[in-house]
């Protein structure tokens, strides 16, 4: 199924924005009469017609619509470092909008060797990752957070901080529920600082492991969004 994303529908006329009008006018070679599937990244999916076959400003008209399209009865937020190699970072971005995540927060954290990112591109790959999973909900990006902001405006009751420093620490997959509402924190390359996870403890997080390998940090990210997900099968 080919997915077109807008994000703001309302009425029954749709105009496609001119990256989207070109690759069904021009690429997919659409023309008046055909039928698209559109999505909204809120939920919301819609059949349309093509009533102006536009390559710069392609006009539809709705004919169908479906709300709440795929929703979970729990939430995903996952607070991560973003890589030194931001192509690392974008490959977590997307596998994790395929299995399913609600919200995505970059931190900066002491040993973070990434100190800056683009949103705007960060944006595209969750769209076209959305769009090529056939999902309607896209995940939300929050901005680029210092590590001692995100934990003192962590307002989910189920908070857990992920790390390799030793000590005893349970696996995620046993200490959620299925329908939980959970924030996951993932650290850098040199992962968190011994101090950090202490700052997350009395924040309320609790200390968990994702298995006995080293994982990297845009392998972690995608195994606990994994985790998460079958636990709410």
């Amino acid at each position: 199924m080919q997915l077109f994303y807008v994000p703001q529908i309302s009425g029954a006329e749709v105009i496609l924005n001119e990256t989207e009008s070109k690759h069904a006018i021009r690429v997919l070679r659409l023309t008046i009469g055909s039928q698209l599937t559109l999505v909204d990244g809120r939920g919301g999916v819609y059949q349309a017609e093509i009533t102006d076959a536009s390559p710069k400003k392609c006009k539809l008209n709705v004919t169908e619509t479906v709300l709440d399209f795929g929703k979970k009865d729990f939430k995903l937020h996952i607070a991560i470092a973003p890589t030194k190699n931001i192509d690392r970072f974008e490959w977590f971005l997307e596998k994790c909008t395929e299995f399913g995540i609600d919200e995505i927060t970059p931190i900066l954290s002491e040993h973070s060797e990434r100190k800056t990112i683009k949103p705007e591109r960060l944006e595209k790959i969750l769209i076209a990752a959305m769009k090529q999973s056939v999902k309607a909900y896209l995940p939300k990006l929050n901005e680029l957070t210092r590590f001692a902001d995100l934990l003192q405006h962590a307002g989910c009751t189920n908070k857990f901080i992920a790390h390799c420093n030793k000590g005893e620490k349970l696996h995620l997959k046993k200490a959620i529920h299925k329908g939980d509402s959970v924030l996951i924190l993932i650290g850098p390359e040199g992962d968190f600082s011994p101090e950090e996870v202490l700052d997350a403890k009395a924040h309320g997080f609790q200390e968990i492991s994702l298995g006995d390998a080293r994982l990297r940090t845009e392998t972690a990210g995608i195994a606990a969004c994994h985790i998460v997900n079958l636990a709410n099968d």
